[in-house]
């Protein structure tokens, strides 16, 4: 239960990190020095103001057991991610980020599903020349982590209209207007008045964020009914753009979305968003500040694990909600305003922009830009971004979309691509169009199991099932994470596998492709080996009791989850016999 106006569980007590917080001195702590010494790794208290600078201190999980054993320390490395709102980068700002992999993370780089890009495997000497080399190209990775708002994502489509004109812009304003306001960013990382003139005063105290930041991360995401792209409704705060024709009507604010959780811990739970007000256009930075102050000043900050705002809409309901909205506003708020339903829009391949341009949408599964085998990913959109006007946008899927392509390039775009082995949209399955993965081992400190590494054996194994059943052009989404933190969405969706113990997995069934409505867990503890064989029975009643137009999510909760549980075990059983 979350204490009124204190933001302090029943116990009273204030998480270890509250104190690093409060201790910072603005988010600088013993970062600077930290650098400067002949360590590995960085105190406790500096690892987590890191995350602030956009930084995560970990270590390499796959040669941990054997250091151990030989008596050696781990292997720490560092994960730094770029904030892109709505994906957006330059050609030239991509091309130097690509170099900077190429010198400091193995030449490779991720995009994340919040459309910003990540950097893997940056040992601690090589930190301070690749966040430097970030802000020399004019972008940052301040904030892309913490406890304050993170990247803000928005409809990745590049169309050259009203609606889309006006989504990119709020959210490239909304993402400036919620900076912290501290000069221990620039002091640290950029040191150069060239390129982002520092201010010459911070306030003693955050006028947003107030003196120990946020209680957890905070998530925005902005779009409009018809593409779903960014799965509105699992931000914390997930803003629906209204429009009639070209004209800017206004946005109904959704509170409280949220995947994370913990296996066997009830208070911790993922929620999508409430419907809580609509929002006059004028007022859409204002209403954005209010939903922050209510995080601020009610989410828990005793307990980490359940110090999202969405506990907060669950214990103070919506009207509450609402009501401190308006009264950090200070004025009256209209109630949600009805809308088109959601959709998820697929923007692979190529598509009209509007302006006598084209886009072309590149799925690349796990979102990895790196060159492996024969399939040189990192090449390629090099290749694109350097031989061909165009820039890269990244979307909440971890593809890219090349934008402002001309006509005469389409075809030089795909040669390009060929010839770096990339397998082109439409010759993959859709299944494996839509698969979402998160980074799990070895990277990740988080993780009980694989997930990314794994990703393409559970796809060949699913897609094997689906091909028996007539079921290969089906469109569905798969997540797969190797911990419950929900980091690949796995909570919505027609599929979830979410890791339990090293090699198994909880299957999670009943939710919907367009990502407005939660799945619920079918499956406990399956052996990866098993998902295909688990899942099939499933599919063949699909294959021949679905409704016309019917989803696999949505049939799954039409048969209700509890029978097909049962038909899973009963088809293990006859295969037993």
């Amino acid at each position: 239960m979350v204490a009124a106006s204190s933001g302090i569980g029943p116990e009273g007590k204030l998480s270890k990190v509250e104190g690093f917080k409060a201790e910072s001195r603005r988010l600088r702590g013993g970062i600077a020095e930290g650098l400067r010494a002949p360590t590995n790794a960085f105190e406790e208290s500096d690892h987590q103001l890191l995350k602030f600078h956009g930084i995560y201190q970990g270590y390499d999980r796959d040669s941990a057991t054997e250091l151990k054993q030989a008596g050696e320390e781990k292997r720490t490395e560092f994960m730094a991610r770029i904030k892109a709102p709505a994906g957006l980068m330059s050609a030239r700002q991509y091309l130097a980020v690509d170099a900077l992999a190429q010198q400091y993370s193995q030449g490779r780089l991720r995009i994340t599903t919040r459309q910003g890009l990540q950097f893997h495997g940056v040992a601690k000497r090589d930190l301070w020349a690749t966040i430097h080399g970030v802000n020399q190209a004019l972008l940052t990775t301040f904030g892309a982590c913490g406890d304050v708002a993170r990247n803000v994502t928005a409809t990745a489509a590049p169309i050259d209209d009203a609606v889309h004109r006006r989504i990119r812009a709020d959210a490239v304003m909304i993402s400036n207007a919620l900076f912290p306001q501290t000069r221990a960013y620039h002091e640290i990382w950029v040191g150069d008045e060239a390129i982002q003139p520092a201010p010459t005063a911070e306030p003693t105290v955050d006028p947003l964020y107030g003196a120990t930041y946020l209680p957890r991360k905070f998530k925005i995401g902005i779009t409009a009914p018809e593409d779903n792209s960014i799965e509105v409704l699992t931000n914390d705060l997930g803003i629906i753009a209204l429009f009639d024709g070209d004209r800017l009507e206004g946005y109904v604010f959704a509170v409280g979305g949220g995947l994370g959780m913990t296996h066997n811990k009830a208070h911790t739970y993922p929620r999508l968003g409430s419907y809580v007000a609509f929002i006059e256009p004028d007022d859409l930075l204002a209403a954005v500040k209010a939903v922050i102050a209510v995080h601020r000043d009610y989410s828990d900050r005793s307990d980490r694990k359940h110090a999202r705002i969405k506990y907060v809409v669950d214990a103070l309901g919506v009207p509450r909600v609402k009501a401190e909205m308006e009264r950090h506003m200070g004025k009256a708020l209209e109630d949600p305003r009805p809308f088109p339903a959601l959709h998820i829009k697929d923007h692979s391949g190529w598509h009209e922009q509007g302006d006598g341009k084209w886009y072309y949408g590149l799925p690349i599964l796990s979102g990895r830009i790196q060159d492996q085998g024969k399939v040189h990913y990192a090449t390629a959109l090099r290749r694109v971004l350097t031989e061909i006007e165009t820039r890269p946008v990244f979307t909440p899927s971890q593809d890219v979309i090349f934008a402002d392509v001309d006509a005469a390039d389409k075809t030089r775009l795909e040669t390009i691509l060929e010839a770096e082995g990339v397998t082109l949209p439409g010759a993959e399955t859709l299944l494996r169009r839509f698969a979402l993965a998160c980074p799990a081992l070895p990277s990740c400190g988080l993780a009980l199991t694989e997930a990314e590494r794994v990703l393409d054996d559970i796809l060949i194994d699913i897609e094997g099932v689906l091909k028996r059943h007539g079921l290969e052009g089906e469109r569905l989404a798969l997540r797969v994470t190797g911990c419950p933190n929900g980091c690949a969405r796995p909570s919505v969706g027609d599929i979830g596998l979410v890791g339990r113990i090293p090699g198994h997995y909880a299957i999670y069934l009943g939710g919907d492709f367009d990502t407005t409505r939660l799945n619920a867990r079918v499956f406990e503890r399956v052996p990866m080996a098993d998902i295909g064989r688990t899942l099939e029975p499933l599919f063949a009643l699909f294959a021949t009791e679905r409704q016309a137009g019917e989803g696999f999510g949505d049939f799954c909760r039409r048969w209700g989850l509890d029978r097909l549980a049962a038909t899973a075990e009963h088809a293990a059983a006859d295969a037993a016999e």
